[in-house]
């Protein structure tokens, strides 16, 4: 008969869990008020934009037409480097989305110096996200729109190279990697709007 429980050291004390797991669970842990539907939302945030970063790197590591090639880059910026950089940014930009949700957004952390446990402003919050919201969904829907017609968003045509351009199955898993990009800004306008309400009645909870 096998037992379940919590790991226990030599000494028959349970083990404390793991920092990793401890820190994870901290930082995505909803603050009481949070409805469902928000907390689906913030969750979903990161995940609309980890498809297109892992796609950003396999092919700037794989792909032998990119490897090695900098493009538009600055001659000591390898692609491989940058899809790397570009990916890491764009998930950390992506789950900021979370601390609207969690303790860390209403109040700062003991890890932020000379601001740790202080109330986050209202404003602080609400204004970069709203803001955010409103470029990445212009932006996604701009780029899908010009990609739709065949040119880039400065209005050139798309270049010979471009993965929409390769058709069969690469075209496909391109859209289906930048395709969730375009929930990004609603799902952060949404989370946004939910957090702002929730702050102007409910006490700001201090982080554990």
């Amino acid at each position: 008969m096998t037992r379940t429980g919590s790991p226990v050291t030599p000494s028959g004390a349970a083990r404390p869990p793991g920092r990793l797991r401890t820190v994870w669970a901290a930082a995505h842990a909803p603050v009481a008020g949070v409805p469902r539907w928000v907390r689906t939302a913030a969750y979903a945030i990161p995940l609309t934009v980890l498809p297109s970063s892992l796609w950003r790197v396999l092919v700037g590591f794989f792909d032998e037409d990119t490897a090695g090639k900098t493009g538009d880059l600055p001659s000591w910026l390898p692609a491989e480097v940058y899809a790397i950089l570009l990916s890491v940014l764009s998930e950390v930009l992506a789950f900021t989305a979370v601390g609207l949700i969690a303790a860390w957004g209403e109040v700062f952390p003991r890890w932020v110096p000379l601001l740790r446990g202080r109330r986050v402003p209202t404003a602080v919050a609400v204004v970069p996200a709203a803001l955010g919201a409103v470029v990445l969904t212009a932006l996604c829907t701009a780029a899908c729109v010009a990609d739709a017609a065949g040119v880039t968003l400065r209005g050139e045509p798309l270049p010979s190279d471009n993965p929409t351009a390769a058709g069969g199955w690469e075209t496909v898993v391109f859209y289906v990697c930048y395709a969730p990009l375009l929930l990004w800004g609603p799902l952060l306008g949404a989370v946004t709007v939910a957090y702002a309400r929730r702050r102007r009645h409910v006490p700001a909870t201090v982080p554990g």
